[in-house]
């Protein structure tokens, strides 16, 4: 008994003295799918001396970064986003480490700042974000990450939804983790976390999050609770879609339903290379059994595996019947790993097997060619250079084949399926290491396993429309949707003429109509309150922020594709001319720390906008521009951001990202 009396003083001793996150809280308000999101953190120093502090955020890869403010004691630092200088010397540096379980979770990067706060003194941090929600399988997912890393006396995610189209589903989901380590879940697997309060109605929902502080213990002592995720969908009228309009911008979401699926012709091309050993083989070839028994009659199939050679089941497409699915498994089960990777004539075969099909049987138009792609390496064997690849597989596609990508573990070259995706009307997947690759792989095919339209065109006349984003579209997947925002030419105009275009697996469709447009004003929105953002002159348009988030978007994605230096310029110039007027963080863009300046009132409740991924997995280090260089340690008080990037759609991670964080003892459930 004498021993714990000591051993109590020196916990206390110790909790004293480390920073107290007295507040977490995160407000989102989602419009129309798009979201803007501000995250506030408080910390105090209770120690007698000087502490360093670090607030981080993991954010969605989707998002773009708009606003950052740090209050320090009296002093307040205000983030502003600026042009990058081309030459990436001294700020940017490219990290091109392996991904490692101190990461980001799937599909995020992490925002960092760090700073010094006085004794007995505060701070403050404001950090906002905005994204346009995708949808995938039939829903729209807005996910939170609330990871704090200590309890918090006061903690909560509040969540506005505007719909006004009307909220068809909606679901809190169980806070989820992938990183196990630390995260107990609680009690409770099924349904939303504990504290969770839901209102809605029609077109307007608001979510609560509020874990006391015994609660918050309950799920994760360390304060990492998991990701906070939203679900929902909305009432969809058919054919043409719904058009929104505010103050001379447009969007329109155009997701048809109830339409006969069109004829899928696809490939399934699987690395079979002696880096497959063990689990990831087996997930793959549990996951392959699965969706071969999800082709339908009407679509033909066949598989590739490939290491140093290639092994092509039969040499034509298949039609789906009970006894080809069955031996299709047979081929698949006997498959073994060894050799290196031919990427390029894994690829090669695969086309020229859809291409000598379609050639042949007469359905070009009225189905759809895929390859689902998987490897876990890099290009070892036969063509080995990355733009070799992408130019023999984008000339033997010749945009006829759509290719989807799925990259496994920590040694794969992302960037090279990521450009072959985009290159070729696809999509790209990572699945880490410590993933189940089968579930990721069968959730990936789920989203394009029943393609309802093919070749889509929307035009809208040229006098009522300038500057739409993409306009033409290869392939409508049941459960996703197309989005097109552009600027109205004539803010008066009382209807939009919209004509659509695309086959299906009956005919060629046209659909024409004159959409009404009444006119809309920004005002307050049905919360009462005012939206994030914007320069003072009232309420931004969340409709132009979209249609900026997209173009800038597209943008990044063309300067990705090219390999025309001339071209790749003006494309990084508009990238960068439009992040800078609308405050995205990009590549091209960077934020830099103005102040300090005296702090004055109502800056707590600073607004802003929001983050991207950009096509390099970037890391800045900013420091305060209104201060001399120097070391930082002769400074003390000068804030430091980082940002950790995990790129466009995640090609690389920087390594150890929390490392640092982790070495804090995290607050005990005892000091409170």
């Amino acid at each position: 008994d004498g021993l714990r009396v000591p051993r109590q003083v020196r916990l206390l001793q110790r909790l004293k003295t480390k920073p107290l996150m007295t507040e977490f809280s995160v407000k989102s308000t989602i419009i129309s799918r798009y979201a803007f999101t501000t995250v506030s953190c408080r910390m105090l120093n209770r120690a007698s001396e000087d502490q360093d502090i670090e607030f981080q955020m993991q954010i969605p890869a989707a998002a773009f970064i708009t606003n950052f403010t740090m209050l320090i004691g009296d002093k307040v630092y205000q983030g502003e986003i600026t042009e990058r200088e081309k030459k990436s010397g001294d700020r940017v540096k490219e990290k091109r480490n392996k991904t490692t379980e101190e990461n980001g979770e799937k599909g995020t990067e992490i925002f960092r700042a760090s700073a010094v706060i006085p004794s007995k003194d505060k701070a403050a941090f404001f950090l906002s974000y905005e994204e346009l929600l995708q949808r995938r399988l039939g829903k729209y997912e807005h996910s939170i990450s609330v990871r704090p890393q200590q309890l918090s006396g006061r903690l909560s995610v509040d969540v506005n939804i505007l719909e006004s189209a009307g909220i068809a589903s909606l679901e809190v989901l169980p806070l989820h983790n992938s990183r196990q380590r630390g995260s107990g879940r609680g009690e409770d697997d099924s349904g939303p976390p504990p504290s969770t309060v839901i209102n809605q109605n029609e077109t307007f929902a608001n979510i609560i999050f509020k874990p006391t502080v015994v609660q918050q213990a309950r799920i994760a002592q360390n304060g990492i609770l998991g990701d906070f995720i939203i679900r929902y969908d909305v009432n969809r009228e058919q054919s043409i879609g719904d058009i929104q309009v505010l103050n001379g911008y447009f969007v329109h979401y155009f997701a048809p339903k109830d339409l006969p699926p069109l004829p899928k012709n696809v490939v399934f091309v699987l690395d079979s290379s002696a880096s497959m050993v063990g689990t990831k083989l087996r997930q793959t070839k549990d996951a392959l059994f699965t969706i071969l028994h999800d082709l339908r009659p009407q679509d033909r199939f066949s598989i590739i595996g490939f290491s140093n050679r290639i092994k092509v089941w039969k040499d034509h497409l298949i039609s789906v019947t009970p006894d080809s699915i069955r031996d299709g498994k047979v081929y698949i089960h006997h498959m073994s790993p060894t050799g290196g990777t031919d990427i390029n004539g894994a690829l090669q075969r695969a086309i020229r097997l859809l291409n000598k099909y379609v050639a042949h049987s007469g359905i070009g138009d009225r189905s759809v060619s895929l390859i689902v792609f998987l490897t876990d390496g890099k290009p070892t064997v036969g063509e080995t250079h990355t733009l070799k690849i992408l130019n023999n597989t984008r000339e033997a596609a010749r945009g006829q084949v759509c290719i989807f990508t799925i990259g496994i573990g920590n040694d794969v070259d992302f960037r090279l399926l990521e450009k072959l995706s985009l290159e070729n009307c696809g999509l790209t997947r990572r699945v880490h290491e410590e993933e189940d690759a089968g579930s990721q792989l069968i959730g990936f095919y789920d989203e394009i396993r029943t393609p309802l339209l093919s070749d889509i065109r929307i035009d809208y006349p040229p006098s009522s429309v300038v500057q739409a984003t993409k306009t033409l579209f290869p392939n409508y997947f049941n459960g996703s949707e197309i989005i097109i925002a552009g600027k109205l030419v004539d803010r008066k105009l009382d209807h939009l003429h919209v004509e659509v275009t695309a086959s299906n697996s009956k005919k060629f469709i046209i659909l024409k109509t004159d959409v009404p447009v009444g006119p809309q004003k920004a005002g307050k929105d049905v919360t009462g309150s005012p939206r994030p953002g914007g320069d003072g002159e009232g309420d931004p348009n969340h409709i132009e922020r979209l249609w900026s988030y997209l173009t800038t978007k597209e943008l990044l994605s063309s300067w990705l594709q090219s390999d025309d230096e001339p071209e790749k310029e003006r494309l990084r110039q508009r990238a960068q001319a439009l992040a800078v007027s609308y405050r995205f963080l990009t590549p091209f863009t960077s934020m830099k720390l103005r102040g300090p300046v005296p702090r004055m009132d109502g800056l707590e409740e600073a607004h802003g906008m929001s983050a991207a991924m950009g096509p390099e997995p970037v890391v800045q280090s900013v420091r305060g521009a209104g201060t001399q260089p120097g070391p930082l340690l002769k400074k003390p008080y000068q804030p430091r951001i980082k940002i950790s990037k995990t790129s466009v759609r995640g090609f690389r991670r920087e390594e150890q990202i929390f490392s640092n964080v982790m070495k804090f003892p995290f607050a005990s459930i005892l000091e409170l």
